[in-house]
């Protein structure tokens, strides 16, 4: 009786303690993707901040008295850079709309400039920056469905047992900009 109690009781143990390493490696698997993700889009705004000075450059090229739209674009740049240094999934977000609002006039340009609009160098920028806008829609994407599975995972049970033990808690979605 007693051998088969402690058997029982070692049969728990092992349980718990597989189910606590289990949870604690799906969760923190969760986190590290989460992380990857945030990632990818930090690259994707670098990538496309990196555009912008070719850009500004371009336009003042042609358009050299627009320089009040240039610096707009130029300082909405810095602080994206700025913005991607940092913890907060905000910041990013908001910093991208900036950046978006400062690019619109700044591409407008090209309607006003014939000689603008007609560049092999203009075009070939539009062009790159619509690639990055949609692979930064990606990136924003897979972390949006990271972010998902990470927080569905943290409120489901039996993981939210587990998910103190972890250190990991819910993280906040990209808002896109509008």
């Amino acid at each position: 009786m007693v051998t088969t109690l402690l058997i029982v009781a070692l049969v728990l143990a092992v349980s718990a303690f597989v189910f606590s390493v289990l949870g604690y490696n799906k969760l923190r698997g969760a986190d590290v993707r989460v992380a990857e993700a945030l990632s990818g889009i930090d690259v994707e705004l670098t990538r496309r901040a990196s555009l912008i000075p070719s850009l500004v450059h371009t336009v003042a090229t042609f358009a050299a008295h627009e320089k009040a739209i240039l610096d707009h674009v130029t300082n909405a740049r810095a602080a994206l850079a700025s913005a991607t240094s940092g913890k907060s999934v905000a910041q990013r977000s908001a910093a991208a709309k900036d950046l978006d609002t400062a690019l619109a006039p700044l591409l407008a340009l090209g309607q006003d400039y014939p000689q603008l609009k007609s560049s092999d160098n203009f075009l070939d920028l539009q062009r790159n920056l619509a690639d990055s806008e949609n692979k930064l829609a990606f990136a924003r994407q897979y972390y949006n469905d990271a972010v998902a599975t990470l927080n569905r995972t943290l409120t489901t049970i039996p993981w939210m047992f587990v998910a103190p033990l972890t250190g990991v808690s819910e993280r906040e979605y990209y808002q896109t900009p509008r």
